[in-house]
């Protein structure tokens, strides 16, 4: 995916009176949008950030995976039921 359109610089886009804008055709073929694609819109540091469902999933992953501070051999599912688990053993104990 190229984060630069046909003329190496930034796309330029300009918002209409009714608050649209007109995602320009290299960008939309570069992100493989076609007609009906949905997207989700944030903003992030000031900068609108719109990614698909599947991106954003991806994102979350990512980032979860780099911050896991566990063991890399466990799972964090396994982690966490182990935790669970540990917990609800004390509360037995009480």
């Amino acid at each position: 995916m190229s984060d630069r359109v046909e003329g190496g610089g930034p796309a330029e886009v300009i918002v209409n009176r009714d608050g649209r804008i007109l995602i320009p055709a290299q960008v939309r073929r570069d992100l493989g949008l076609s007609a009906g694609s949905t997207l989700l819109l944030s903003v992030e540091d000031g900068r609108v950030v719109m990614e698909s469902r599947q991106q954003l999933v991806a994102r979350v992953r990512r980032e979860i995976a780099e911050s896991w501070q566990g063991d890399p051999q466990t799972s964090v599912v396994e982690e966490l039921l182990a935790d669970r688990r540990a917990e609800a053993a004390a509360e037995e104990d009480r």
